[in-house]
């Protein structure tokens, strides 16, 4: 059992009382859920035509200033759920129908979420998806070895300054390397079905930022040493939503041009990297769940 009176689950390292407060990520001791339901624009490998079952966490160890989930990553809505209701939650999923568990922003609840897991393995015939911010700790991930069977971080900066800048956490690059190599190590190449959906290994995301292209080439450069390219698929997203950004960086206060992405889309095709190229008309506050302070599940 994890002692949360002294919080080191992620490279914060805030050392948070979590038993009688809450840690940087805004969470306690106890799972909050918000939105347990089907997603349908995930990449075509994890959404297919049922969906992908999303499980939406609240709290979050990185903060973007660019977000699009500020009500749960922030402001931390959610419903108080136990290990037990959780886990029954999980199997209701697999019983609507769709492609895969998906567990986004799980990182600062991982001992609670793998003893949810724990419970229910055994009964669960679809993928397990660690969707994560890739701010995270090879140790932390240890523990949802064998119960996780795709991860799906973010690799979001190379630059110090940038990623003190939009997420408060200049060592970003070093620990989102270093956990996605981990990542790697402990499930190998990335396996699809016979119906072209992921059953197995890594999706690694990109958001590309306005201004930024350079940066998001050294990402990609970064991410090919630790991992081999073609043993990973890519997504890299031109989705940057300006009207999310709360900040004062002018750069930041508009979309990502065709240039800027094209730019880098050509940088990852030449390094080997395969898998979804996004097109900028996703850069919409429409593909957006809407979030509130009671848990919903909606399973249609």
């Amino acid at each position: 059992m994890y002692d949360f009176s002294d919080c080191r689950l992620c490279p914060r390292g805030c050392s948070a009382d979590r038993t009688n407060s809450t840690g940087y990520c805004g969470a306690a001791d106890k799972l909050i859920v918000s939105r347990i339901s089907r997603h349908m624009w995930e990449e075509p490998c994890i959404s297919g035509t049922r969906g992908s079952g999303t499980v939406f966490f609240s709290g979050c160890q990185m903060k973007c200033v660019f977000c699009q989930n500020r009500e749960l990553s922030v402001d931390c809505i959610g419903e108080t759920l136990s290990v037990q209701r959780l886990s029954s939650l999980f199997l209701d999923l697999q019983a609507s129908g769709v492609h895969n568990i998906n567990l986004v922003t799980p990182t600062h609840f991982t001992p609670l979420i793998c003893e949810a897991l724990s419970l229910v393995k055994a009964q669960l015939t679809i993928p397990v998806l660690w969707n994560s911010s890739g701010y995270e700790l090879p140790a932390t991930l240890e523990m949802t070895r064998g119960l996780v069977d795709i991860y799906m971080p973010d690799f979001k900066y190379i630059s110090p300054e940038l990623a003190s800048l939009c997420s408060g956490c200049p060592d970003y690059a070093e620990h989102a390397a270093a956990s996605i190599a981990f990542m790697y190590e402990m499930l190998g190449r990335y396996q699809l079905d016979e119906n072209g959906l992921m059953c197995r290994g890594l999706l690694v995301r990109h958001l590309c930022l306005p201004g930024q292209r350079h940066d998001s080439m050294a990402v990609l450069d970064r991410l090919a040493s630790v991992v081999p390219p073609n043993d990973i698929l890519l997504g890299l997203m031109a989705q940057y939503t300006p009207s999310f950004y709360n900040g004062n960086d002018k750069t930041l206060k508009r979309r990502v041009t065709s240039f800027e992405y094209d730019s880098v889309k050509e940088h990852a095709i030449s390094l080997g990297f395969d898998g979804y190229m996004q097109s900028p008309t996703a850069a919409t506050e429409g593909f957006t769940p809407h979030f509130t302070e009671k848990l919903t599940i909606d399973l249609s």
